[in-house]
């Protein structure tokens, strides 16, 4: 049983889907509206996870500094 393409809403905001679920999901993204409002609530997530391991990667290395 193939899931639902609504599961893969957030996957496929992260890029971390494969070539044919991603294809799949993106003709079922053309007429689902529900997930259309889903994938623009979740546009922001790469962004905010890139700025909290940046942030995190300076934090490592400041705790790396001889006080």
């Amino acid at each position: 049983m193939v899931p639902s393409p609504h599961f893969d809403v957030a996957a496929y905001a992260l890029g971390v889907l494969d070539q044919e679920d991603h294809e799949v999901f993106e003709r079922h993204l053309m007429a689902c509206e529900e997930c259309q409002i889903e994938l623009r609530e979740l546009s922001e997530v790469p962004g905010f996870l890139d700025v909290v391991r940046r942030d995190r990667s300076k934090n490592l290395d400041d705790d790396r500094t001889p006080h």
